[in-house]
């Protein structure tokens, strides 16, 4: 299908031009935000007739898109997230949850204006960036942790490992347990507990009451 794009969209064209779509992405998403007209005869007088009062408003949108731009550009928003000890998320972070979080602060953005290519999925910094308006886009970090102090600790610029996530900055290496074992070492086998030496039957004798193998049975005198 054939449109008139009403405005800047990314990838596809300036506000004015004459465009080929998909009929889906025409009737799902240009058509009814009001971001593109069919191109015909009628729609392409209505647009110029419209033009300037369309370049008006893209103009005060973009305005108020820079705006927020000003107060978002660098920002960093934590989530705290369960996740295994790799870092792996029991989960995503997803463009809505994103979207959520900016809300939190203050920022109205819908979750079709983050630019993201596919869910968080593990703990992190990672950089988002978020299109205000067809010609204004800004970048936020993204902070994924376990925890509040895991947060501050990559904000700081700490690189966590697993095992630094879980037992904090004060991890030693050699502290992991395979290294307290020495593999060529040769130990006493146990001794055995008292109660268990008592019962034992000396060797060669045959507990009371019982027949060993090949004795004959005791008779009364």
């Amino acid at each position: 299908m054939q449109v008139i794009l009403l405005e800047r969209i990314a990838r596809l064209g300036q506000m004015g031009d004459v465009v080929r779509v998909k009929d889906g992405y025409a009737r799902n998403f240009l058509l009814p935000q009001g971001k593109a007209l069919r191109a015909n005869e009628a729609n392409r007088k209505r647009f110029e007739s419209q033009r300037a009062e369309l370049e008006a408003r893209n103009l005060e949108r973009k305005s108020e898109a820079q705006s927020v731009a000003d107060r978002l550009d660098g920002l960093t928003f934590v989530a705290i997230r369960s996740a295994g000890e790799t870092g792996q998320l029991y989960g995503s972070v997803s463009t809505r949850d994103i979207a959520e979080l900016l809300a939190e602060e203050g920022f109205k953005v819908g979750r079709n204006q983050v630019e993201l290519n596919q869910p968080i999925k593990a703990i992190g910094l990672t950089n988002v960036a978020i299109a205000l308006h067809p010609e204004v886009e800004v970048t936020v970090t993204l902070n994924v942790a376990r925890s509040a102090d895991e947060a501050e600790r990559q904000a700081a610029g700490e690189k966590l490992d697993s095992a630094e996530a879980i037992y904090g900055s004060d991890y030693d290496e050699s502290a992991r347990p395979e290294t307290f074992f020495d593999p060529d070492a040769e130990y006493e086998e146990a001794e055995q507990p008292a109660a268990d030496a008592e019962n034992e039957t000396p060797e060669g004798e045959t507990p009371e009451g019982e027949t060993g193998a090949g004795d004959e049975p005791r008779t009364g005198a």
